[in-house]
């Protein structure tokens, strides 16, 4: 959506309110008392009335929103600003924009939406055929003892290993003879302890159809990829890494570009989070302004103790 476009369909807070409120009435209501899901609208209360046993649940509760006390506008305006652009915002620049006092509100905020955004991306699983491979990205592990030595390569306490999974499939109308020859379609990035066999089968069993074809390298973990997926393993190198494993590899690099383009540190425990934005965006690069409506829909869907 463009800014005027926002800015015209959300121009004040109560404009902001009765779009999450039309929102919340389409995906529906459940007493957390009774279970009932049957309410009558307390317009001077701004909350819904329990029509068994007259429990309210307010506006906000059981949302992304729950407990929140920074005003619907706020979270409008950085839901905009994040499905927006390609690019993402920090928490720092997002307080700057929104004229806001204090920085932990805001960062929380911020923090729950990514959440929310990999909650959506969560019920959606991949099929047909996907490349498969790990990332390392740099983060900083605020409990690691300072003096201890750095360790390189793998294992390396500065990097957070991530598994990379995305649809691709052979596309021969392609017509950029040197482009990847392959069609991309959707994208999941999960944070991992390590690499061992176990711990990829347990997101293959998680995010992959069965019988999904599957490409890897030929790194030893992967050969005891579960029997579940149909597996190949190709030896990579550079000379044909760009056909074997192209979108796995260019996902891999544009999201280690926009977080260090946006971010001056990661926190390992959040880079989960930063991933769900990207993967979130990529999945839904066609969506155009709808994106931010079905990042709203995914606000009231997923309640707020799933974050």
């Amino acid at each position: 959506m463009a800014i005027l476009d926002y800015y015209e369909q959300y121009p004040d807070e109560g404009s902001c309110k009765l779009k999450f409120k039309a929102v919340r009435d389409k995906q529906g209501v459940t007493c957390k008392k009774c279970g009932c899901t049957e309410h009558y609208w307390k317009k001077d209360k701004w909350s819904y009335e329990c029509k068994k046993c007259r429990f309210r649940t307010s506006l906000r509760s059981g949302t992304v929103m729950q407990s929140s006390k920074l005003p619907f506008q706020y979270w409008f305006i950085a839901m905009h600003l994040l499905t927006a652009t390609k690019k993402s915002f920090s928490a720092k620049e997002m307080q700057r924009q929104l004229g806001h006092n204090r920085y932990e509100p805001i960062w929380a905020m911020m923090h729950k939406i990514r959440s929310v955004m990999g909650l959506r991306d969560d019920t959606h699983t991949l099929t047909d055929a996907i490349e498969l491979d790990e990332g390392f990205f740099e983060t900083v592990d605020r409990d690691r003892d300072r003096e201890e030595p750095n360790k390189r390569g793998r294992g390396s306490q500065k990097q957070t290993t991530v598994l990379v999974m995305v649809e691709s499939k052979d596309s021969p109308d392609n017509k950029n003879k040197n482009g990847p020859g392959k069609k991309v379609k959707y994208l999941k990035m999960k944070v991992i302890e390590n690499l061992r066999a176990e711990t990829i089968n347990e997101e293959l069993e998680a995010g992959v159809e069965p019988g999904t074809h599957v490409t890897t390298d030929d790194y030893p973990s992967y050969k005891k990829i579960s029997s579940t997926v149909e597996h190949t393993a190709h030896k990579v190198d550079s000379a044909n890494v760009n056909k074997v494993l192209p979108w796995v590899h260019k996902a891999i690099s544009n999201a280690k570009r926009l977080l260090l383009d946006v971010h001056h540190r990661i926190d390992d425990d959040f880079l989960q989070n930063y991933l769900n934005e990207f993967c979130y965006k990529f999945n839904r690069r066609y969506f155009g302004d709808r994106t931010m409506e079905r990042l709203l829909i995914a606000g009231v869907r997923h309640r707020w103790d799933e974050l």
